[in-house]
């Protein structure tokens, strides 16, 4: 890591030939200490990414180079969730290391603005490392919120440069597909205009430049990336790489790419300027790949997960997920251990050195990234999807329990909709094999367990 003031090699220079007495080596070790920079932290949040969707993850047809760099240079998760299979919830979990119940936010909040989202009560990560005194900047999608209270810059973001809604046309900036046709890029909560300019270089551009304005101070940059979710709008280079893929996947797949090459420009920067070793980079998606309309009813692969956006299948709720800090997590490591997106929180905060003052669902990860061997911070997880017969889902070790699962037909999967399916996720990980009439007891148990859940963190 890059060191201010004295360094143990220039102390060592200056007593060559001198017996270090144990007095002085702990003068070293106590300098270091005081003038280790704290790390930055850059969190990037892909959307509608599907579980397998990189090279690293099993993708056979997919070219994402700086991706796969990324996992090399430090560790991915086999097991990781996120809160919800739908934007909202899932960034609300995300941003608070809190379940979407307890965050206020179960359901999507409106792509108009003068809608609020999540209430301005809930603690963000933003809020968190800016009490610890990091500089902290938004670029991307948001949908959390949009008035000004609830929009990046009232929700502990010293800056923000992006779109509040769902979704946006990557050159005109409009939301444009639910009338009336509405621009939205926003720049610090004041209306900004970049006609026929691609999204994805503007990102580029205002990380690069977030990053280099703040080289000299500890910072978070949460990069909430609106790709590859429709419109499907990959760039020249990558359509023609994938042209010979069958449609939707060539698409889909160009956006892919097109991602990989942005984040990699990015991380490029940053190592331009020395900070490689000082920044911790977080790479994971938002849950799973869409099959909607507007995505031309797929393109996406959850490999061998069942279902998609919206379904708490693992195809669902199971995403890629990359965490590198080179230095101080181990190179081309892989974790198994059952995790979820609300562990950033808890775990930023204790290498950032910040407070948590209030309750949160999120567990700090650095034992199970320390080592292959730790168990995982969480025994059960859940997840609720409200409505009139609600989707939930509870897992507790390999058992996992889908109650109102909606009906599979994706990828050549044909499955019925199932009022409860229990699964061992160790022997089956595919969730095909309907296990709940041989364990009533167990079904029973996972039963209780979200009951009990529910009622705690539903406000």
């Amino acid at each position: 890591m890059r060191q201010a003031g004295l360094s143990r090699r220039s102390f060592l220079r200056i007593l060559s030939g001198v017996a270090l007495a144990p007095t002085a080596w702990s003068l070293v070790q106590r300098t270091q200490a005081q003038t280790r920079r704290r790390p930055n932290v850059i969190l990037i949040y892909t959307d509608d990414q599907g579980s397998i969707d990189l090279n690293c993850y099993g993708a056979k047809d997919l070219h994402t180079p700086n991706l796969d760099r990324l996992a090399r240079q430090g560790l991915r998760f086999t097991q990781f969730y996120v809160g919800a299979p739908v934007c909202s919830p899932s960034r609300a979990a995300l941003m608070t290391g809190r379940c979407p119940q307890r965050a206020q936010l179960p359901g999507n909040t409106s792509s108009q603005k003068g809608h609020p989202g999540m209430p301005t009560e809930q603690v963000t990560i933003a809020e968190v490392l800016k009490e610890a005194g990091y500089a902290t900047g938004h670029v991307g999608k948001w949908h959390l919120g949009y008035t000004p209270e609830t929009m990046p810059n009232g929700q502990g973001f010293d800056s923000s440069f992006g779109h509040m809604g769902g979704c946006i046309d990557n050159y005109s900036h409009f939301f444009y597909w639910q009338g009336p046709n509405r621009h939205d890029l926003w720049r610090d909560g004041r209306e900004v205009w970049h006609e026929g300019q691609y999204f994805g270089d503007l990102m580029v551009e205002e990380c690069q430049k977030y990053i280099r304005a703040h080289q000299d101070e500890p910072f978070f940059l949460y990069w909430a990336i609106n790709m590859p979710h429709y419109p499907l709008q990959g760039i020249e280079r990558f359509r023609a790489m994938y042209e010979h893929l069958p449609a939707p996947r060539k698409y889909y797949a160009a956006f892919v790419s097109t991602v990989d090459d942005l984040i990699g420009r990015v991380i490029g920067t940053v190592e331009e300027l020395g900070l490689r070793e000082d920044t911790i980079i977080i790479f994971l998606s938002d849950h799973g790949h869409s099959v909607e309309e507007r995505t031309y009813f797929g393109g996406g692969d959850s490999g061998p997960y069942r279902g998609h956006k919206f379904t708490l299948w693992e195809g669902g709720i199971r995403v890629p997920c990359i965490v590198s800090w080179p230095g101080r997590i181990a190179q081309g490591q892989v974790r198994d251990q059952m995790a979820i997106n609300m562990d950033w929180l808890p775990t930023i905060a204790r290498w950032c050195g910040a407070e948590i003052g209030h309750a949160i669902d999120g567990r700090d990860l650095s034992r199970v990234i320390a080592s292959a061997d730790a168990p995982s911070p969480h025994q059960e997880l859940h997840w609720h999807r409200p409505g009139r017969n609600p989707h939930w889902a509870a897992r507790e070790g390999d058992w996992k329990l889908v109650v109102n699962g909606p009906a599979t037909k994706d990828r050549g999967l044909d499955l019925p909709a199932a009022e409860e399916f229990l699964s061992n996720l160790a022997e089956d990980v595919t969730e095909t094999q309907n296990l709940a009439s041989q364990y009533p007891d167990k079904v029973r148990r996972l039963k209780a367990l979200h009951e009990k859940w529910l009622a705690e963190v539903t406000p």
